[in-house]
């Protein structure tokens, strides 16, 4: 697995990419109706963090060790809104960014990857402070500033907060805790599920100059 010093490396290739920060103010999570449909019906309303899959840079220290929950906050640059198409299904819970992102939530920087294509996916972690996750991540995650940092930020400004995410590339959070579905709101999205830009089980392009690092054995 890559160490704290390698994680380091690749937030520093990722930070090169990420471009402008963005307004948002939800996260959102897609999938089929029926992962709903269970949740309400043998979940009490709760979605459960399961194991993170082996997608990703081959030696990310999260893969098949981190129990969470992905969403996703990137938004349209023209409508500041979460596009209308996703690869993961045509329903969308929605809830606002501070239920899951405060002062009181801890972040780090998890991973840098390509598919074989010209979009960069970076993986982040938001972990309660203390919680078992934050535990995990604290021993083997580069932590980020919540309020300063290349990717995603939740800083007070005149009393209220505000979040904002980087524009040039596509954020995978990983929330480390349960959430109540009534927390958000549960809809179904207008657009076409885009199957190609699924991350299940993704593998690196071990080629790529942007992303990759070398790792001496």
């Amino acid at each position: 697995d890559y160490a704290k010093e390698h994680l380091l490396q690749l937030q520093e290739k990722a930070e090169l990419i990420a471009g402008r920060m963005l307004r948002f103010s939800v996260f959102y999570r897609n999938q089929h109706k029926e992962y709903f449909q269970h949740v309400r019906m043998h979940c009490g309303n709760v979605m459960k963090p399961s194991l993170k899959d082996n997608s990703g840079s081959h030696g990310s220290p999260t893969s098949g060790m981190l129990h969470g929950i992905f969403f996703s906050c990137n938004t349209e640059f023209n409508t500041g809104q979460p596009p209308q198409d996703s690869p993961y299904g045509r329903y969308r819970f929605q809830i606002p960014a501070q239920r899951l992102f405060n002062p009181n939530t801890n972040l780090y920087f998890a991973d840098f990857y390509c598919m074989y294509t010209a979009y960069h996916y970076v993986v982040l972690v938001l972990a309660p402070k203390g919680s078992a996750g934050d535990h995990f991540c604290r021993e083997r995650l580069p932590q980020l500033d919540i309020a300063c940092n290349k990717f995603l930020t939740c800083c007070a400004e005149d009393g209220e907060l505000v979040y904002r995410h980087a524009q040039d590339s596509i954020l995978e959070v990983i929330y480390t805790e349960p959430v109540d579905l009534g927390l958000g709101v549960l809809g179904e999205i207008s657009g076409h599920q885009l199957m190609s830009l699924s991350t299940a089980n993704a593998k690196k392009d071990p080629s790529c100059k942007t992303c990759n690092i070398s790792v001496g054995r």
